[in-house]
């Protein structure tokens, strides 16, 4: 256990007193925290160059019926051509030259917007979204229906649906399906990356070791298995350590970002437009009324919802199944490196290694759709899958005994793999000149000695 742990403490400050440790460490929390507090700032800013559209209609029935906005104005065009205002076009003041044909009605392509520049989306979508609700209004009135518009104002619904969550003590907390959505997404893949990252760095440290000769030195004095254990610990004292680095850093950037880029004066508005623009990317802008009072309502469930948030359980969960997963992957990525001699010979030998975590990842996607399912609930069990799958279902709320099964079956699963790497470890780092097979490798477990 001495060996082990000098060689753990060799490995560990080896590698955190090496310049790319600590410029990762300072770069990979200003990334993140770049990654969550840009995207929320832009949301909020507002496209203030003001445009012009000159409209003309054939159909002669959307004057006056395309709303503008702020920046938005329509001029309808008279008399006029397409091919008419294309020669002035350039010297106009028109941002774009908006045709609506006469068969508008049964030809959807019958409107085409004209522009020398590529419209963006919130135009196109302004414009289709007006000419559609028109067109619906028109063929309404067409059945002489009475009070068609009051009709019309009383059935506009807006459904938003609440999620609250209720205890085993029977307390109703707000909760949110696409903030869990988001949580499980993000803390997931971070798995899946920080396994390949780190259990590459076990490989390629394993590689120089035994292509240098440096090994053959070592295991004079430490047993192969004390080197590997040594090493695949000492990386993981180094992962952990960064990961903590990072979470703190990161949280500590944010917090200081939001204060400093964001006026005091706006910080009710703007906490509602990054909340709002947040899911509008996980898809919750359908179901998000328009009205002030609903958006202050949407923000304060949502704030409610995060401060209910199990963050306690879910960063505890996700560093015991990421040293879990990194443990019993690092053990086969030290089998691996000791196999060759360079890092091109290993790709022959990664594919049973890289299968299990790819197809985590597929199930990670149904997982997030249906976390309680059959799929997602045997993949979490699996210790090849468990730490990407179960921290998907981790934000959504997991079983006790669910947690502590999957952790189990982690554990020895990790134990036995390390046992087995341990056997491949002790033949494998000692012989060179040649590539080794699956079927070699599979003899040296089979060795005795």
């Amino acid at each position: 256990m001495n060996k082990i742990m000098l060689v753990l403490e060799r490995e560990f400050l080896t590698r955190v007193r090496k310049k790319s440790f600590i410029i990762m460490t300072i770069l990979t929390p200003i990334l993140f925290a770049a990654l969550m507090i840009v995207p929320a700032v832009i949301a909020t800013l507002e496209d203030k160059n003001e445009r012009h559209i000159a409209v003309i209609d054939d159909a002669g029935i959307f004057e006056g019926k395309i709303p503008e906005t702020e920046y938005l104005k329509f001029t309808f065009l008279h008399d006029v051509e397409v091919d008419d205002i294309k020669e002035t076009f350039h010297e106009s003041n028109y941002y774009a030259v908006l045709f609506i044909g006469k068969m508008v009605a049964s030809t959807p392509d019958a409107v085409v917007l004209y522009s020398d520049k590529q419209p963006s989306i919130d135009i196109t979508s302004h414009i289709s979204s007006a000419l559609k609700n028109e067109i619906e209004s028109q063929k309404l009135m067409s059945y002489d229906i009475e009070n068609l518009d009051e009709i019309l104002n009383n059935i506009k619904t807006s459904i938003r649906v609440r999620t609250i969550k209720w205890t085993k003590d029977g307390e109703a907390k707000e909760s949110s399906t696409e903030l869990a959505m988001g949580l499980a997404y993000i803390l997931s893949f971070m798995v899946y990356m920080l396994i390949f990252l780190f259990g590459n760095q076990v490989m390629r440290g394993v590689i120089e070791e035994k292509s240098s000769r440096i090994v053959e030195v070592i295991v004079s004095s430490v047993k192969p298995f004390q080197l590997m254990m040594g090493k695949i610990l000492g990386i993981a004292a180094v992962s952990l350590v960064q990961i903590v680095l990072w979470i703190i850093l990161t949280f500590g950037l944010v917090t200081v970002g939001t204060s400093l880029l964001m006026d005091k004066s706006d910080t009710a508005d703007t906490n509602k437009q990054m909340v709002t623009s947040i899911m509008e990317t996980q898809g919750g802008a359908q179901v998000i009324p328009d009205t002030a009072g609903a958006n202050d309502d949407f923000v304060s469930e949502m704030m409610g919802a995060l401060s209910n948030v199990n963050f306690a359980l879910i960063i505890g969960g996700f560093i015991f199944f990421f040293i879990g997963g990194y443990l019993l992957y690092a053990a086969m990525f030290a089998a691996v490196g000791s196999a060759v001699e360079n890092e091109a010979d290993t790709q022959q030998l990664m594919l049973p290694i890289t299968i299990p975590l790819i197809l985590a990842i597929v199930v990670m996607v149904s997982g997030l759709r249906s976390p309680d399912g059959a799929i997602s609930f045997w993949f979490s069990m699996i210790p090849f899958t468990s730490p990407i799958v179960m921290i998907t279902r981790l934000p959504y709320g997991v079983p006790t005994w669910e947690l502590i099964l999957s952790g189990s079956l982690l554990v020895v699963t990790f134990i036995f793999m390390t046992w087995l790497a341990a056997k491949v470890y002790r033949t494998g780092i000692l012989l060179y000149g040649k590539k080794h097979s699956w079927g070699e490798i599979w003899k040296w477990i089979r060795y005795s000695n």
